[in-house]
């Protein structure tokens, strides 16, 4: 199983709408795909109309010592074939606390421990995270094989860029070997916008490690979000949902060339 960290410090570039419709698309192309939900806003399971109030999910996999008896009392079946997921909810902000004042095993395999209870049954895993550094998305970087962050051109595009990619080297160095890949990508992009192609050279001087795939805007997003239905279901037509089809593709071949599993 290979597993995806879907980060960015800050917010509202398309986290979970990405999480979505990378863990939709390749579900539809046959892999069998784990959504993890790592956020307590829990919008990756309500985009996929799984998320409850105050069901349990991945807050007992933060505190529990035996994930294996409950990886498959958690994981809920979703309307798309292939595709599973593992809910959040404010819950989650308690375990969070409880993690940290746990000083009796290690704080960050909890999530790595639990995955590799159910490596069996998925070909991906895509977790979807929160715009913090938090110690849920510690345990997301230490189970990951590969970091994806979305960004959106705007004023505030570098904001938090350099934290996040110094935390993922720090994790990859101490926690985490097998954390071999992240490349940043676009998101909500429209390039008849001036300002949006001279801040794309911006992060391109930067040379951060980045995708060519660029996920157009397109209002066919907020709708889906609506419907709980991933952009590339509700409307395959859009933008962006071509976009999401020829990112997943531009990864897959990404892993092939660098020798990973697909």
């Amino acid at each position: 199983m290979r597993t995806i960290a879907v980060i960015n410090l800050k917010g509202g570039v398309a986290k979970t709408i990405t999480s979505n419709s990378i863990a939709y698309i390749l579900a539809n192309q046959g892999y069998r795909v784990l959504l993890l939900d790592n956020d307590k806003q829990g919008d990756a399971s309500r985009g996929l109309n799984r998320r409850t109030q105050d069901g349990e999910g991945i807050d007992r996999i933060m505190t529990t010592r035996h994930p294996e008896d409950w990886m498959h009392k958690l994981i809920k079946k979703t309307d798309f074939e292939n595709l599973d997921v593992l809910p959040a909810n404010m819950r989650l902000l308690t375990a969070n606390q409880t993690v940290m004042l746990d000083q009796t095993r290690p704080q960050q395999y909890r999530i790595k421990n639990a995955l590799e209870c159910v490596k069996d049954m998925y070909d991906f895993c895509i977790i979807d995270n929160a715009p913090d550094i938090n110690i849920s998305t510690i345990n997301a970087l230490t189970a990951c094989n590969d970091v994806l962050i979305p960004v959106e051109i705007d004023d505030n595009t570098g904001e938090g860029l350099p934290e996040l990619v110094n935390q993922i080297r720090h994790t990859r160095e101490d926690l985490n070997e097998d954390l071999e890949n992240y490349w940043i990508f676009i998101t909500k992009y429209d390039r008849r916008n001036e300002a949006q192609r001279q801040g794309l050279e911006l992060i391109q001087a930067a040379e951060y490690p980045m995708l060519k795939t660029r996920i157009r805007y397109s209002r066919k997003v907020s709708e889906c979000t609506y419907a709980r239905v991933p952009i590339p279901k509700y409307s395959p037509r859009s933008l962006a949902a071509k976009d999401y089809e020829d990112l997943v593709a531009e990864y897959i071949a990404k892993l092939s060339i660098s020798g990973g599993e697909a």
